[in-house]
């Protein structure tokens, strides 16, 4: 899976249902779900709800590697470096440090989800 198919898998698993339905359930503008089925990318909050929302792992759909035990993998090139290469303000090396700036703070994201989810399981 990779982000460049965000939109795809968005409306596949709208299917029928409206775009202010499925927002609404979603937790964001109808505006904003469109323009992520047109291929613009979402800002991390967003990419968080739209993840939750499709039941995927985040990192699936960055195409990062899982980590294992507490060492990470290190990617090659990650994923969500490709859609800032595409901008021409940006050299090589500053797209490719924000990608690993976005990633982390999407693994920091993680970390703080999974916290939050041990708390509450310990409250039954």
């Amino acid at each position: 899976m990779s982000l460049l198919r965000l939109g795809g898998l968005l409306r596949e698993r709208r299917g029928g249902r409206g775009v202010r339905e499925v927002a609404t359930e979603i937790g964001i503008s109808p505006a904003t779900l469109s323009r992520v089925e047109a291929g613009k990318l979402p800002d991390l909050l967003t990419f968080r709800k739209l993840c939750t929302w499709l039941k995927v792992d985040p990192a699936t759909i960055l195409e990062t590697p899982k980590e294992t035990g507490s060492q990470p993998v290190e990617a090659p090139i990650p994923a969500a470096a490709v859609h800032l290469r595409a901008d021409v303000l940006l050299t090589p090396e500053a797209a490719s440090d924000l990608a690993q700036l976005i990633l982390a703070a999407q693994r920091e994201l993680a970390r703080r989800t999974r916290e939050q989810q041990n708390d509450v399981s310990t409250w039954f």
